[in-house]
């Protein structure tokens, strides 16, 4: 138990904090796994459509400070690699 007032209001802070990294955290976490979605499935031209959206999402992160820089440049990459090699589901 807090025992001085600005102990409970770092307490107070630290809560709203908490709820706005998470939220965060999911948001980014929900975009990844859906253009992951995109691109398992073979949906090239929709996965392709979705990238600079989860750009916007990742470079936003990393402003938040939910992500490292090298971490997004990294996500930016490996997903750009990806869209590119997805094959279309009924093709090859």
């Amino acid at each position: 138990m807090a025992n001085h007032a600005s102990a409970t209001k770092a307490h107070r802070q630290s809560l709203k904090h908490k709820t706005r990294n998470r939220s965060n955290t999911s948001r980014l976490r929900s975009s990844l796994k859906a253009v992951s979605e995109l691109i398992s499935a073979g949906k090239a031209d929709e996965a392709r459509a979705a990238l600079p959206g989860l750009y916007a999402i990742v470079d936003r992160s990393v402003q938040k400070g939910v992500l490292n820089r090298n971490a997004a440049a990294r996500h930016k990459s490996r997903f750009t690699r990806a869209v590119s090699a997805v094959r279309p589901a009924g093709a090859g």
